[in-house]
């Protein structure tokens, strides 16, 4: 990985919420006929309800995909943390770094900056590969290194990177890469 600009938190209230009416059993209707970005605006939307809570990423699965649905729009790398507190409970969700189809610069003292301003004291990384192959390349590998020893400088724990590749993932914690 390696980026290029900065951005702030996502958010993805462009789409009317009176589009979506609730019916039985979890099930929803639409109150008239969208667009595949309004559909997929509606779908953010809803799983960030349902899982962006500080209770409701509570497990590896639950986390990839909400990071596989956050990443999954994207052409180009996408640089994103997750920001935790001592509890590992979330904090934030931000996209940091935009690249081009095959990289991303990715600048640890701007990481820095955001795990602080949040006062997080855990962070979970994730990119996407537009590829769709999650496997992490050695400069993946490489800039967690990196981003783990600096981080811990400031006594803020790496928990995982999570590569997402289309309907595939890989976390480096599962691979032993933490």
């Amino acid at each position: 990985m390696t980026n290029q600009t900065v951005n702030n938190q996502t958010s993805y209230s462009a789409v009317n919420p009176s589009l979506l009416v609730k019916a039985d059993d979890n099930k929803y209707l639409l109150s008239e006929p969208v667009s595949t970005k309004q559909m997929y605006q509606l779908m953010l939307s809803l799983l960030e309800k349902e899982y962006f809570r500080t209770d409701q990423l509570t497990s590896p699965d639950k986390t990839r995909q909400y990071l596989q649905v956050k990443l999954a729009k994207y052409e180009q790398e996408v640089f994103c943390c997750i920001f935790m507190n001592s509890q590992h409970q979330v904090i934030a969700f931000e996209e940091l770094f935009y690249g081009t189809i095959d990289s991303a610069f990715v600048y640890p003292r701007e990481i820095i900056k955001r795990c602080l301003h949040h006062n997080a004291a855990a962070v979970v990384f994730s990119h996407n590969h537009p590829s769709g192959d999650p496997l992490p390349s050695n400069a993946d590998e490489v800039l967690t290194k990196r981003l783990k020893e600096a981080l811990a400088l400031v006594d803020i724990r790496v928990l995982d990177h999570i590569v997402v590749g289309g309907a595939r993932t890989i976390s480096f914690a599962e691979q032993g890469l933490i």
